[in-house]
């Protein structure tokens, strides 16, 4: 059977604007799909679950790359699997966003001179609040400018009423296990915020400070002293002893005395610990276990006691000496100095480079500080969170990452989840007048004169219950049963630990919980057949890299090579930037963009637009196609490339391989759809009526295919196109590019190969001759039945601007190209053709080049002493270089030979 051209083709393609242009139609096309409910859930749906929890952006915050990464991949994933005919949920939300929050709020305070101090806590919060309503959220609307297909109406908050029910019910059962607790450690202190901050928010940063060798003990070298080394001096106010290794000869005669504090008058004790390095400095270390985490640790071994000489804003306190009352800074001067004045400074080293934790929302130095907070005790969470990976119950990508996730989880610390804020949630602890102490769920009161908590939680806490508090955890709702655990989490191999571990403990903390797991009934029966086992947060952890510059630097506001991914989508539209990321992305490789990526990626689109808009004028259309007998060599080869290229999209995007899926596309996209079936075309058009139909329909269905593969990653101009070509409602909700079943045809593949082949290497030649691309050349080609090649001599003089010779024909030059199985040979008549004089007066020029060239390669690789420095990678591409300019010498030379004699 053979298709019939559409009756009027020209109306298709006028649906269509004159140009590809992204700015006049995303926005209305985005609206367009949340108005149709495409991207809306039902958990009734019959169809298979997938979902993924959008990692939740801070309320406070703006896409940046990373972000823009993250949404391109998750989008990507999401409508893959809606087209697949899964029940697609993709959960989008935002984080509240504790200390960045509140801090903005206070410096909005703080322009009219006032501190949330002046409102109080009630009155704050309320204006933290309202911050919200006006002015959080930017990030929803970008998300819209890229495309995000996420379920509006399921938008969640981690301070809203069911999230924070959640959290509350999790703390009161956590705290009653026993896995909630109250103690006085050391944490990461932000006098600035005063508070204690996570891991995460500290930034280790290099910084030129000093190096102070001080003297316990007698100033006389022959009686009991020791010294030791520290770049924090203030911080000796609050030493409580120093230690020595047990078998260092030097100091086993003073283990077990003490030596007198030279301020506070303190006796400080000698103690034997192995964690000393007798080979650093002078082998001995000052221990302040309350300003120093691996002091902290001594002091708990020998039983120290621990006195804290800091006051939350970093201010020293309690000391008794003179010093209290001073900053940090002004007593590290002035501890100094005072030391100097005894003679206790045997040496000091300045500037002295060293790593120092800085807070990266105020840029001050962390100061670790003993404080009285809240901690999960991670042990057992921890060793379920690594059990759950290494029984393949959540599968990481790429499995490279497996040894950091173990190596985190299997020796991490009890984790702080207590902060000292107002924007959050508030811990759920009551006090009572007489030093009770209680936990109060959701649904419980405390007692009249009872006082709670003033802490609020780490924001990690609340965004670690995101895969199921989103879906209405604790309750059993329907959401739950249908889409957790989640499918996928998307996210940057920098936040494994601090968000993906945390994710995981809660995950299987509440694993066995009937509202995850399913089990018991309810009237509607939803719940009746139940999960079995543990339920993990999600199946799979893809983990992506991170964004860099076109240098491979990482991007920064310090180096000023950040990039705004909005200013890519306005200048070249929302599918070049996200088929730039995407076409980037390989698991847990970070990867370079520049604008040249995105002028690419926009190319692309354009080149997309203009070939399909050529196939609607020509009247081509996805239509039923006849038998493989009926198509020509060309139909057969673009088909079955069409269904290789398929295979190998669906094998990369099930490894979550986004890159070679795009490449992929790109190539069979842009080389052989458009570089060769569309010109293979033109000249099937122009043959019988039956052929001309049947690639009407081949270019269709292969555009219409095509056009279905790389919707995920640019949906845009793919829905633009695909509705102009098929008529049809929306690529969205189109069905995914299946199988063909057919046999591929390894003959006609050969054939076109072949004609490929031949076709290149006379347009090489017609180049290096210097005829214009479009000149016809008369031709007489030889050995075309001996290649096999019969069916495909249209094609080839056409694609090689070739023409019949005709009386006076006379070889000028001519073409010999080898194929799979014969050699065939084109002569060429180019008298009349080539401009000799303009012809040689180019080649001149070209050959001077080449000459120059030639003589500054050959004059470097003579030269010994640039050879004994150069790079072997250097040497070898000078040497490279003159191989070109030697091998460019001889074919000008050989031309102008050949112009000498016409």
């Amino acid at each position: 059977m053979t298709s019939a051209a559409p009756e009027n083709p020209q109306n298709r393609a006028d649906a269509l604007p004159k140009s590809w242009d992204p700015s006049s139609v995303e926005d209305d096309l985005y609206q367009g799909w949340v108005d149709a409910g495409y991207f809306r859930a039902d958990p009734h749906s019959a169809k298979p679950g997938y979902s993924i929890v959008l990692p939740p952006p801070n309320v406070t915050g703006s896409l940046h790359m990373g972000h823009a990464l993250d949404h391109t991949l998750m989008d990507a994933l999401s409508r893959r699997k809606r087209m697949q005919g899964y029940e697609v949920l993709w959960l989008p939300g935002m984080d509240h966003a504790g200390i960045a929050t509140q801090t903005v709020v206070e410096k909005q305070l703080a322009v009219d001179g006032k501190t949330k101090e002046d409102f109080g806590r009630e009155l704050f919060i309320d204006k933290v609040w309202d911050w919200k309503r006006e002015s959080g959220g930017t990030i929803g609307g970008q998300m819209r400018r890229i495309g995000d297909s996420v379920d509006w109406s399921r938008d969640r908050f981690t301070m809203d009423d069911g999230l924070s029910r959640a959290v509350q019910t999790i703390f009161k059962r956590m705290y009653d296990d026993g896995l909630i607790y109250r103690a006085e450690r050391l944490v990461n202190w932000s006098p600035v915020l005063q508070t204690a901050i996570s891991d995460i928010e500290v930034k280790f940063e290099d910084v030129e400070g000093e190096l102070v060798s001080l003297r316990y003990g007698s100033l006389n070298d022959d009686e009991p002293h020791v010294v030791v080394a520290t770049t924090r001096v203030e911080t000796m106010l609050g030493d409580t002893a120093v230690a020595v290794h047990p078998d260092d000869e030097r100091y086993k005669h003073l283990i077990g005395t003490t030596l007198e504090h030279p301020f506070t008058g303190r006796d400080i004790p000698i103690v034997a610990d192995e964690y000393v390095d007798p080979e650093f400095g002078t082998g001995a270390v000052k221990i302040t276990p309350a300003h120093d985490p691996n002091d902290f640790e001594m002091g708990l071994r020998h039983n120290l006691p621990m006195p804290t000489i800091m006051d939350k804003t970093g201010r020293i306190a309690d000391t008794g000496t003179q010093f209290d009352g001073l900053d940090r800074f002004e007593a590290r001067v002035k501890v100094r100095e005072a030391l100097a004045e005894q003679g206790r400074v045997v040496a000091e080293k300045r500037p002295y480079l060293h790593s120092v934790g800085h807070s990266e929302r105020t840029g001050e130095s962390i100061e670790p500080r003993l404080s009285l907070q809240w901690w999960v005790k991670v042990e057992s969470l921890a060793k379920a969170a690594g059990d759950a990976v290494r029984n393949g119950d959540t599968v990481i990508h790429p499995a490279s990452q497996e040894p950091r996730w173990f190596a985190w989880v299997d020796d991490m610390h009890d984790w702080c989840i207590s902060r000292q804020l107002w924007w959050g949630h508030r811990i759920p602890i009551w006090y009572g007048p007489d030093g009770e102490v209680a936990c109060f769920g959701p649904d419980e009161a405390a007692p009249e004169g009872w006082v709670q908590d003033p802490d609020v939680l780490d924001t990690w806490f609340s965004s670690g219950l995101w895969p199921f508090s989103t879906m209405g955890w604790p309750e059993k709702t329907p959401e739950l049963e249908k889409f957790y655990p989640t499918s996928v989490l998307v996210t940057g191999y920098d936040i494994l630990f601090f968000w993906v571990a945390r994710m995981m403990m809660f995950g299987t903390y509440v694993s066995e919980d009937d509202a995850i797991t399913g089990r018991g009934e309810r009237s509607d029966g939803v719940f009746s057949e139940g999960k079995s086992g543990p339920q993990m947060p999600f199946e799979d952890v893809f983990l992506h890299g991170l964004v860099r510059d076109q240098f491979g630097k990482k991007m920064s506001k310090s180096r000023g090579n950040g990039i705004d991914p909005l200013d890519w989508v306005d200048r070249f539209g929302a599918d070049a930037l996200r088929f730039t990321l995407a076409r980037g992305a390989n698991p847990g490789s970070d990867l370079s963009v520049g604008e040249d990526h995105a002028q690419s990626s926009r190319n692309f689109a354009t080149k997309l637009f203009n070939a399909t808009k050529f196939a609607l004028m020509n009247g081509a259309a996805p239509a039923p196609l006849p038998g493989r007998g009926e198509l020509t060599d060309a139909d057969r080869w673009i088909l079955d490339r069409l269904e290789q290229v398929r295979g190998e999209v669906d094998a990369a995007f099930d490894r979550y391989e986004f890159s070679k899926a795009c490449e992929a596309l790109f190539h069979f996209a842009w080389d052989e759809v458009c570089d060769w079936y569309l010109e293979l075309a033109k000249v099937q058009f122009a043959e019988n009526d039956t052929v001309a139909a049947n690639t009407r329909a081949v270019l269709g269905n292969v555009l219409d295919a095509l056009l279905r593969l790389l919707h995920p990653v640019i949906p845009f101009v793919t829905e633009t196109l695909w509705k102009a070509l098929t008529e049809n409602e929306s690529v969205v909700v189109a069905d995914w590019p299946q199988s063909s079943e057919a046999a591929a045809d390894a003959v006609a593949a050969q054939r076109v190969e072949d004609m490929q082949r031949l076709v290149t290497e006379v347009r090489r030649f017609r180049s290096d001759q210097g005829l214009k691309p479009s000149q016809r050349v008369p031709a007489r080609i030889s050995g075309i039945a001996e290649a096999d090649l019969d069916t495909q001599l249209a094609a080839v003089t056409s694609l090689a601007r070739l023409t019949d010779p005709e009386d006076g024909f006379a070889v000028s030059a001519s073409v010999e190209v080898r194929l799979s199985k014969a050699t065939v040979t084109v002569d060429l008549d180019t008298s009349g053709n080539v401009d000799l004089g303009a012809e040689k007066a180019r080649l001149e020029k070209d050959l001077a080049a080449a000459q120059k060239e030639l003589a500054g390669t050959t004059a470097k690789l003579s030269n010994e002493a640039f050879l004994a420095k150069a790079p072997d990678a250097v040497k070898e591409k000078i040497r490279t270089r003159q191989q070109i300019a030697t091998e460019e010498i001889e074919r000008i030379t050989k031309r102008l030979k050949e112009l000498e004699g016409a």
